[in-house]
């Protein structure tokens, strides 16, 4: 008992005393640990442990690993008790090694690590998305102002817009002009092949063509080139555009409709050609043969995968239609709502290489009104998709006659009585009762 008392490992790890030579070198064993529960305090001596003046204390910057009794050496090992030294090893006790109280260093999780780079994907995808958007956006040809617009019809429920599909070469090489068989040339003037009003509003989307041939009355104007005024006189539509541009255009359809357009957008070959070929071409069904040598379309009944020269060749042909302009129209909003179905998809959306490329395309030749912006074009785009999932109707204006003999040729001649119960419904954002198809 006495060489244990005096033994001057043993004595220093029980009694050292602060300033000795074995406390100062790190040698003897720290006072300031936690007692485990039942540890005798100083003044109640327990069998095999010293009582006189000791005293343990507590230090919260060391913490009690595991070992039978928990006490910690520095450099002692002690197996009976569990004692754990720094750099010790613990015997039959089992005491556990420390770092100094830390935790040890854990690898991060499965599902922490799929949470990061969930953060990071997305983070990547909405600068992308922010930097596309503002990119685009000043992109934008915005030169027409339809709040310029004079004897404008009055503001109905809902939203409508009006595209215009110009045969425009602008951005066409000689050589594109013979593949696509356009004709002209790039700085001939701005024709209209078709024009569609989308209206959008509580009971979906309505598609509704208007023939470029339709006998209208054409309000006054002034022509742009020579400024001179011209009164209001009887004329097909696609005249409006030819003699006063977008602006005409627009007030002659509100003339005749009684809709006001909230927002035009007008796109030429190229831009259409280029939007096609972006996206990877549009899956098209068709139920006959077309071959038109005029367009250069050549396709057989059945599915194809259109690309941009075939697609424009295939929305222009009307030789073979037998309802001519209608049934070209009925083509047109066909394509279009599979165009934007097509670019909808996320695969397209959330591709930057193919995202870029689309818009790029589409904006070469794009033509909108001051009040346009991107978010104006994605629900028109919307509301063309929302067709071809059956929460829309795709039909032609009403129409009478599709040969009517006027002083400037064969016309279309709406129904006058069905139309205007059409217009009236689209107006009051009603539900749409005319069946005919688009």
């Amino acid at each position: 008992m006495t060489d244990w008392l005096d033994g001057a490992s043993e004595r220093n790890r029980y009694r050292g005393e602060v300033g000795t030579p074995q406390v100062r070198t790190g040698q003897v064993g720290r006072q300031a640990e936690y007692a485990p529960a039942g540890y005798p305090s100083a003044g109640h001596p327990s069998a095999g442990y010293p009582s006189a003046g000791y005293a343990p204390q507590v230090h919260p910057a060391r913490t009690v690993r595991d070992g039978n009794n928990g006490h910690n050496g520095r450099n002692g090992n002690n197996g009976n008790n569990g004692h754990d030294g720094r750099n010790g090893h613990t015997g039959g006790g089992g005491g556990s090694h420390t770092s100094r109280g830390r935790a040890p260093a854990t690898r991060p999780s499965r599902r922490r690590r799929f949470i990061r780079a969930a953060i990071l994907l997305t983070a990547v995808l909405l600068i992308t998305s922010v930097g596309t958007y503002v990119w685009a956006d000043t992109k934008l040809n915005r030169e027409v102002d339809l709040s310029e617009l004079t004897d404008r019809a009055p503001q109905g429920k809902g939203t409508n817009y009006l595209i215009v599909g110009s045969d425009s070469r602008v951005g066409l090489s000689e050589q594109d002009r013979k593949d696509l068989h356009t004709g002209g040339s790039a700085d001939a003037g701005r024709r209209t092949d078709s024009m569609i009003l989308l209206h959008t509003g509580a009971h979906g989307t309505t598609m509704m063509s208007l023939p470029r041939d339709s006998w209208v009355t054409v309000p006054p104007y002034i022509r742009p080139e020579t400024g001179k005024h011209y009164g209001t006189s009887k004329n097909k539509l696609n005249a409006a555009f030819s003699l006063g541009g977008p602006d005409l255009l627009v007030r002659t359809i509100e003339r005749n409709t009684g809709l006001r357009i909230d927002h035009y957008t007008e796109i030429g070959f190229s831009g259409f050609v280029g939007i096609v070929n972006a996206i990877g071409g549009v899956p098209m069904c068709l139920d006959k043969d077309i071959n038109d040598e005029k367009s250069g379309a050549n396709l057989k009944k059945g599915c194809h995968t259109l690309d941009g020269r075939t697609a424009l060749a295939f929305v222009r042909q009307r030789h073979q239609e037998a309802q001519g302009d209608l049934g070209r129209s009925q083509n047109q909003q066909k394509f279009l709502a599979a165009l934007a179905d097509k670019a909808a998809t996320p695969g397209i959306l959330l591709d930057p290489s193919t995202v870029y490329p689309t818009v790029s395309a589409g904006l070469d030749t794009l033509i909108v009104d001051e009040g346009t912006d991107l978010r104006s074009l994605t629900s028109l785009f919307e509301g063309m998709k929302n067709v071809t999932s059956g929460n829309g109707k795709r039909l032609n204006v009403p129409v009478s006659s599709i040969g009517f003999p006027t002083s400037k040729g064969s016309a279309v001649k709406w129904d006058l009585a069905q139309a205007e119960k059409l217009f009236t419904e689209l107006r009051n954002d009603r539900p749409v009762s005319f069946e005919g198809k688009g």
